[in-house]
This record gives structure tokens, sequence and C-alpha cells, in this order.
């Protein structure tokens, strides 16, 4: 096993692009490249990106906001560069914006990878693809894809989530062809689960979900008996792992994830306890006790990075409740944490 990065070690990059920067999982990097004297231009169009992810780092010296969609066919000559790293996160994150834009989603998985590639080969750059967990279901999973006589999954083209599956192959594909074939620095991290303060409440996700149920006291619904299993992963635990693969030159995909299997009941009953509602927790029809389809597979990432969640689920959601409601007093923030990977 390879030792961990110590907090002390500088960032081994100048000069970042990310794509899909005002995001919810793109503005943490941001916000930690940043944080650690890397120079950062965060690209997003802002069609699932939120202007006010950033707002926060605007003014930051090294930092420029460029709206504009990587899959446009002149994007690359505006990314003038030159850059040490390219993080590519680009695209509609969940399967519920792929519902709603399925023709951006197809774009920015294979023209917006094209053109990130191409950019970072240009410049010597070190690229990381954030991909996502329903990418390497092969059985169906959360996407529901029929299976074929081996197993293995397919998308169905008509199913409203099928954009979404063949995107996250197809982009996934193509960095691994890349590395193969041009010998690109190009790497592959299939991200979980990850909640945190700036995650969206419409994004589809089963904390989401509960949240937005109980703030807004509507019946808090788990299906089946409640003992089917998700996996979180804090935002800050995942921009660690993305980081620390960054910083090495792995092409195979690695898995960025919580390790804790959390029962629905036992979350929903958390999220209604910490928010003060009183919205009743309620059992619906549905998959009974069965085990959620996203569980990651952390070894490599463990071995390879010395990287490992340390953020429990309970912890992260306190936080995560914390950083949407309004300090009492300023909050003084002491030196601890100022290293690039925390």
């Amino acid at each position: 096993m390879t030792s961990e990065p110590t907090l002390a070690s500088p960032p081994p990059w100048r000069r970042a692009l990310v794509t899909g920067g005002a995001g919810f999982l793109g503005s943490h990097l941001v916000t930690r490249l940043l944080d650690s004297g890397v120079e950062v231009d965060c690209l997003d169009d802002l069609s699932t990106g939120r202007p006010e992810n950033v707002a926060p780092v605007a003014d930051r010296q090294g930092f420029r906001f460029l709206e504009l969609d990587v899959a446009d066919p002149g994007c690359p000559d505006v990314l003038t560069g030159p850059y040490d790293l390219v993080l590519h996160l680009a695209g509609p994150a969940s399967p519920a914006d792929c519902r709603r834009r399925p023709l951006e989603t197809l774009d920015a998985g294979s023209l917006g990878t094209r053109h990130a590639l191409a950019v970072a080969e240009r410049d010597g750059a070190r690229f990381l693809l954030a991909s996502a967990c329903e990418a390497c279901e092969l059985t169906g999973g959360a996407l529901g894809a029929p299976c074929t006589g081996d197993g293995h999954a397919y998308a169905d083209p008509v199913d409203p989530c099928g954009a979404y599956a063949e995107t996250k192959r197809f982009s996934e594909a193509l960095v691994a062809a890349h590395a193969g074939a041009r010998g690109s620095n190009a790497g592959i991290v299939r991200v979980f689960d990850t909640y945190g303060p700036r995650m969206r409440p419409d994004d589809d996700r089963p904390l989401s979900r509960l949240l937005a149920q109980a703030e807004h006291g509507d019946p808090v619904t788990v299906a089946g008996d409640g003992s089917r299993t998700v996996s979180l992963c804090y935002v800050d635990d995942a921009v660690d792992g993305l980081l620390r693969v960054a910083a090495g030159r792995s092409v195979r995909p690695l898995d960025i994830g919580g390790e804790e299997q959390v029962p629905l009941a036992e979350l929903a009953r958390r999220v209604i306890e910490l928010t003060g509602s009183d919205a009743p927790l309620q059992f619906t029809d549905g998959t009974v006790g069965a085990p959620g389809p996203h569980r990651p597979d952390t070894g490599f990432a463990r071995e390879l990075f010395g990287w490992r969640p340390r953020v429990s689920w309970q912890e992260g959601l306190e936080r995560t409740l914390a950083a949407a409601r309004p300090a009492p007093t300023p909050a003084i923030v002491g030196a601890g944490g100022s290293g690039w990977l925390s």
C-alpha cells in the first residue's frame, strides 16, 4: 500500500480546469483547489449548476468563471490554459436531470468529454473523469437496464434513463481508449451518492427527497419495510478521494463512496429528528429488504491512495443541515484543515 499524502503536501498543480464547476460536487472541488493555492478556471453552462455555488469564491485571486457548454465546438479554443489538471464533471449528474435534458446529457458525455480530453492532451495535463456509480451496474440496478444472456446489462434506448446510462458508459470507454491509444495521463472515478452543503433538493436521490419532504412537512416516504440500504459519502470525503486519484496516474476506474450501508428507515427517522419536522414516516409499496444498487468497492482507493471516508453519515447529515441555517454568531475559522488534502 502506498503511504497517504500528508496534510502539508503542496498540490502538484499550478492551474486547473473544472468543467461543471458550478455544480454541487464541482463547486466544492473549486473551493478546495483555490484554498490550496491552485488557480482555477470554472466552466459551467448553468443548465444544472447554480451561480450561488461559486459566488463565495467569485472574487478570489486565481478564479475565473466561464459560462460555456463544454460540448460547444469552439470550447477548446476558449480554454487557453495552460492547465496541469483537468477535472471533467460537466453534464447532468443524476437520472432526474437526464430525463429533463437527454440530448444535452449525450452531448456532454461524448463531445464534451472529447473536448476536455483534447485540452488536457494539448497541455500535458492530468485528466480525471468524474463518472457515476450507475455506469458500472451490470445487472440492472438503479437504471433498470435489461440484461443480455451473459448477465451483462444494456440500456433500453427508449427508457427515460437510457441516455444517462449510455452516456456514462461511453465517456468511460472514451477516456480508457484515449489513455491506451494516446498514452494520455487520464483516469476515471465513479462517485457514489455524495451529499452535503449545496446539494440540490430536486436531484431525485434518496436523501434529497427525504430532506425535502421533512422540511415541507409532507409525509416522509420509504419504500417497502425501510430495510433497503443506501451508501452515503459526505462531500468533503468525496473531494478528498478525487484529488488523491488526480494526484496519481491511475487509469483504471476507482470507486469513491460511503462504506456504511444505511437502512432507509433509519435515515428517514434521523432526517425527521434533525429537521424538527412533524412530518409522519410513511411506508409505501416497494422493494422489501433488498440492498440498494449503489454499493461502492473502495478497496482500490484504499490500497492505491490511502483514501477512506472519515465522516459518518450521521455527522455528515448534521453538517449538511447546519450549513443550510444561518449561524447565530460569526464563525471563527481556525488553522485546522488548511492542507490540500484533509
